[in-house]
C-alpha cells in the first residue's frame, strides 16, 4: 500500500530586505551565501519610493532610533537603503546565476511598476500595505507572476475584503497568503502558528499556497510551521545580527538559515506513512530480534 506524504517540503525564502545596508556588494554577497551555503529556494528584497510612501512630515522627521539611521531624517535613511530598478535588474541576474529565485516586496505603486518590469516569479505585498487596493489592482492587472501577501497586523474583515478583491479579479488562485505577526522580534507566545491551519482550512483550496513569514528567534517555529503544512517559509536574513539596522535582530545569520533549510527538508522527508507494514530497513532487525510464536 502506498500513501501520500502528510507534508511536502516548503520553499524557503531568505528575505534580505534592507539588510544589505545600501551596498550592492553586500547584497550580491548575501545572495550567493543564501544560495550556496544556506541552499534556500529564493531571496527577497524590498522596494520603496520614500517620497510617495511618506508624508512630508514623516520624510523630514528624525529616525525613531538614531543609532540605526543612515540619514539625517527618516526619509534620507530610506533613500539611502533603496536600490534603483537597474540595480534590482542586476540583483535578479545574480540570483539567476546563483540558482535561486529573485523576488521583491513592493510598498507602493511606483515601486510595483518598476519591479513588474523585471518580471520576477513573484512579488510580495507586505503587511503594511495589503489594504492599498490601488497597489493590489496594479499587480492583479499588470503582473503575470504569483502575488504573495503577508497578513500581519490585519483584521479578519480586512483579510476577507482582500481575499474577495483578489477572487473577483481572478487572481486568488495565483496568490499565496502568509500567516504573520508583525513584530521585531516576536516572542513565541505571539507567533500564533495556528493561523497557518486556519488559513489552510479557509483558503487553501482556492489559493496557490499558504505561507509563514516569521520574525522570531531560532528555527523551532519554522519546523513546526512546516508540519502544519506551510507551503512557503520566509525569514529575514543577515550576515551579522549586530549590524546597523533595525531588522537584523529578528534575522537569521547564515548558519541559522542553513540549519533551517536542512531541518525543514529533513522533517518533510520524515512526515510519511509506512508504505509497507514492515519496511525493508526493519527486516534484518525483525529476523534477528522479533519474537515469534513457533507452533
Amino acid at each position: 500500500m502506498t500513501t501520500d506524504n502528510l507534508s511536502t517540503s516548503p520553499r524557503i525564502i531568505a528575505e534580505i530586505g534592507c539588510n544589505h545596508a545600501g551596498s550592492m556588494e553586500i547584497a550580491e554577497k548575501m545572495i550567493n551565501v543564501a544560495a550556496h551555503f544556506c541552499e534556500v529556494d529564493a531571496v527577497k528584497f524590498q522596494k520603496r519610493h520614500p517620497s510617495t510612501l511618506l508624508s512630508p512630515e514623516e520624510y523630514n522627521a528624525p529616525h525613531p532610533n538614531a543609532a540605526h539611521s543612515y540619514g539625517a531624517t527618516y526619509g534620507e535613511h530610506r533613500e539611502f537603503l533603496e536600490f534603483s530598478a537597474e540595480q534590482h535588474r542586476r540583483l535578479a541576474e545574480v540570483c539567476k546565476s546563483a540558482g535561486v529565485v529573485y523576488a521583491t516586496s513592493v510598498w507602493d505603486v511606483p515601486s510595483a511598476q518598476e519591479i513588474i518590469g523585471l518580471a520576477p516569479d513573484f512579488i510580495k505585498i507586505p503587511s503594511a500595505t495589503n489594504m492599498n487596493f490601488e497597489l493590489v489592482t496594479l499587480l492583479c492587472d499588470a503582473f503575470e507572476g504569483q502575488i504573495h501577501v503577508s497578513l500581519g497586523m490585519t483584521g479578519r474583515n480586512e483579510e476577507k475584503s482582500l481575499v474577495n478583491f483578489l477572487d473577483a479579479r481572478g487572481r486568488l488562485s495565483s496568490t499565496v497568503l502568509y500567516a504573520c505577526t508583525s513584530g521585531y522580534p516576536v516572542p513565541f507566545e505571539d507567533i500564533c502558528l495556528g493561523e497557518i491551519t486556519r488559513l489552510r482550512e479557509e483558503y487553501g483550496s482556492m489559493t496557490a499556497g499558504i505561507g509563514f513569514s516569521g520574525h522570531h528567534l531560532g528555527i523551532a517555529a519554522d519546523v513546526a510551521a512546516q508540519t502544519l503544512g506551510a507551503d512557503w517559509i520566509e525569514r529575514h536574513f543577515t550576515l551579522d545580527r549586530t549590524m546597523k539596522g533595525t531588522d537584523h535582530a529578528a534575522s537569521l545569520e547564515p548558519d541559522g538559515m542553513r540549519r533551517l533549510t536542512r531541518d525543514v527538508r529533513a522533517v518533510a522527508k520524515a512526515l510519511t506513512f509506512k508504505e509497507d507494514e514492515i519496511l525493508p530497513i526493519e527486516m534484518v532487525q525483525r529476523e534477528k530480534l522479533k519474537w515469534q510464536s513457533r507452533q
